[in-house]
């Protein structure tokens, strides 16, 4: 099973206020940045500066801060948000998960992203390396369990 770590989400409640603290006192870079009027969001992807070429050519390693335009106080530990690897086989890895009594929380129903959760409770987003897996049974028509 392939497995390339990506990146790591963190919910920030000031944009500017994390963008100053990740950039001008860490000594991290802005990599790219992704606004969603619809999503009411933005997605800013941050690097370390030795990690710059990787992050380029492999979208990896990075840190995700999410910064949701509407208000809201993070409990519980939804600030993080989660930790996300590439996989070879969206399907076979989910499949070799289920084997071994992992719930998978969120189902590859697209043929691209899957969630599910450590024996702690982090989410673990597992995305498909290259374009998405046609849509396939049991996956495309299989439920969410909890949240993730």
């Amino acid at each position: 099973m392939g497995l390339q770590y990506l990146h790591t989400m963190v919910r920030v409640t000031d944009l500017d206020a994390s963008l100053d603290f990740y950039c001008n006192k860490l000594g991290m870079q802005e990599h790219s940045r992704y606004d969603s009027e619809q999503g009411r969001f933005t997605l800013v992807m941050l690097c370390a500066p030795d990690d710059k070429d990787n992050a380029d050519a492999e979208k990896a390693p990075l840190v995700e801060l999410t910064y949701n335009w509407d208000p809201e106080e993070y409990t519980g530990g939804r600030n993080f948000g989660h930790l996300a690897f590439r996989v070879d086989n969206i399907y076979e890895t989910c499949q070799s998960l289920m084997d071994q009594g992992v719930t998978i929380n969120r189902p590859p129903r697209d043929g691209r992203m899957a969630f599910i959760r450590s024996p702690d409770n982090i989410s673990i987003e597992l995305l498909q390396r290259g374009d998405s897996l046609p849509q396939a049974e049991p996956w495309a028509s299989m439920g969410n369990t909890g949240t993730w």
